[in-house]
C-alpha cells in the first residue's frame, strides 16, 4: 500500500511538473509585437445623442489589420453603446503601416465633452 501511494504521489508530481513546463512554453513564445503605427487616422464623430446626454468615455476595439495596413474587421471590446458605433466607423477608415503578416491591434477611441 505504501509503495502504491508513493508511486501515485510521484506520478502526480511528474504530471504537475510537465503541465507547468507546457504552460510556460505556450505563454512564453518570444517578445510581444509592438503595435503597428497608424499612418492615417480619421477622427470619430461624437454622436449627437451621446453629447446631449453628457455621455463620455472610451470605446475599446480590436482591429484585424491586413498586411497592407487596411482594417479588415473590428470587434468591440468595451465602451458605451452610444459611442462604439462611431468609433468602429472611424477606425474602419484608418490605415496602418505595412507588416509582413496580418495583426490584431487594440485601439482606444476617447470621447470627451469639452
Amino acid at each position: 500500500m505504501k509503495v502504491l501511494m508513493r508511486q501515485v504521489g510521484l506520478g502526480i508530481t511528474l504530471f504537475s511538473a510537465l503541465f507547468a513546463v507546457g504552460l510556460g512554453q505556450s505563454f512564453a513564445q518570444g517578445p510581444a509585437e509592438a503595435p503597428r503605427k497608424i499612418l492615417v487616422k480619421t477622427q470619430a464623430v461624437y454622436p449627437t445623442l451621446a453629447r446631449s446626454m453628457n455621455i463620455q468615455g472610451v470605446a475599446k476595439l480590436e482591429a484585424q489589420v491586413a498586411p497592407n495596413g487596411t482594417v479588415k474587421s473590428i470587434v468591440v471590446k468595451g465602451g458605451h453603446p452610444l459611442l462604439t458605433q462611431s468609433a468602429v466607423t472611424a477606425v474602419g477608415h484608418w490605415k496602418f503601416e505595412p507588416a509582413p503578416h496580418e495583426t490584431k491591434e487594440l485601439v482606444e477611441v476617447r470621447f470627451d465633452l469639452e
